[in-house]
């Protein structure tokens, strides 16, 4: 694992030194990709905005996630019985980088030093991605809407390193990335406000403790 890791350089390097990867422009509202069969797919966000969406039997929407420039997603991170549930769809217009996990480790036709560089790097690309899931999972295990709130709202407090941080999404948005009802959530977030938690803003919110 190189500890000098640059993810932005080393896209830009994946980018311009294989011939393995698929690069595609995506529009808004498009969707990316689906989970439908086993591809062992994985995206690379060049620029753009995505969002992964889960349905369920019911037609409820779940945001499972939302990625930006040289986030990395795909099929790799999650067990196969979700496959026909997940859909990433553009947020706003987006270029993607497309290439399989299986191709990683086939041999490349080109003995190019870049394909070796790519494998021993794998881990760290991938790291992100496995925080973000660990994040998701810690979020889901909260009992009710409060503690979903709070814990979400440490997250992004802990990352930007600021009492006061803007929100991701807007509330709807939220809503469904928190598996919560829109309305509920936001008598909860009015209590907590109320009770001197938090102060809101538009979508910038302030942690009073």
């Amino acid at each position: 694992m190189d500890t000098n890791f640059d993810k932005k350089i080393f896209i830009k390097n994946f980018r311009e030194n294989c011939n393995k990867i698929q690069i595609k422009k995506i529009s808004k509202g498009e969707t990316v990709t689906s989970y439908i069969e086993k591809r062992n797919q994985i995206c690379i966000i060049i620029n753009g905005e995505v969002d992964l969406i889960r349905y369920d039997v019911n037609g409820n929407k779940t945001i499972i996630g939302r990625f930006n420039e040289n986030d990395v997603f795909g099929e790799v991170f999650y067990p196969a019985n979700t496959n026909n549930e997940l859909f990433a769809v553009a947020k706003k217009n987006s270029e993607i980088l497309y290439f399989t996990y299986d191709t990683l480790f086939a041999k490349c036709e080109c003995t190019c030093s870049f394909h070796k560089e790519l494998i021993n790097n794998l881990s760290e690309l991938f790291l992100d991605e496995i925080i973000r899931l660990n994040l998701r999972v810690e979020l889901l295990t909260k009992r009710n809407t409060r503690d979903k709130l709070l814990s979400y709202f440490d997250i992004l407090s802990k990352s930007s390193m600021r009492k006061t941080f803007t929100l991701p999404y807007n509330y709807t948005d939220l809503a469904d990335f928190l598996s919560v009802d829109r309305s509920a959530m936001m008598r909860e977030l009015k209590l907590l406000i109320d009770e001197g938690f938090v102060e809101k803003n538009g979508s910038k919110i302030t942690l009073l403790y």
